[in-house]
């Protein structure tokens, strides 16, 4: 793993538990370790990479740490309906660039975003991605890899949509 490698899982992670998703204690120290070991510097870096078993609970807070030395602490918008399209906006990057699964990424929107915002058209073609990923069988006329590319595309148009405003957050 390269330094810039370990910077943007750290990222990441932040992200993901600043969006509410759980990380675990485990998956904190390693992404530390990982750091670590790509030679990023942070005061409190050896500490979280240390942990043993027994301190997981200091994790999370030590995690916060780092990423406050590293200029990398995420804050989504703190309006709830502008944190869901933050949210959004990210999943589809995630989808867009190939770092997340379609049929993952389409599931969380649907799970995660869509249903707090009122299932708003900006959206829609996502949701119709994951229920069409989501059921799809063998008999279909299509494969699951069309779906798959259809979801990616969905993703880079919701993403081209995005107001120029936001693109910065």
């Amino acid at each position: 793993m390269t330094r810039d490698d370990a910077l943007k899982q750290l990222s990441h992670i932040a992200r993901e538990r600043a969006f509410g998703r759980h990380v675990g204690s485990d998956r904190l120290i390693q992404a530390g370790l990982d750091a670590l070991i790509a030679e990023v510097e942070s005061p409190s870096l050896a500490m979280l990479a240390g942990l043993l078993r027994s301190e997981e609970p200091e994790a999370p807070a030590l995690f916060d740490q780092v990423l406050e030395e590293l200029g990398l602490l995420f804050h989504p918008p703190a309006d709830p309906r502008a944190a869901k399209w933050a949210m959004a906006y990210w999943i589809a990057g995630q989808i867009a660039d190939g770092t997340l699964d379609p049929a993952t990424g389409t599931h969380l929107i649907w799970a995660d975003v869509a249903y707090d915002l009122g299932y708003p058209e900006e959206l829609q073609s996502l949701v119709s991605c994951h229920f069409n990923l989501d059921e799809w069988e063998e008999s279909w006329e299509v494969s699951v890899e069309e779906l798959n590319r259809e979801a990616v595309e969905a993703a880079k148009l919701f993403l081209s949509r995005r107001p120029a405003a936001e693109a910065g957050s």
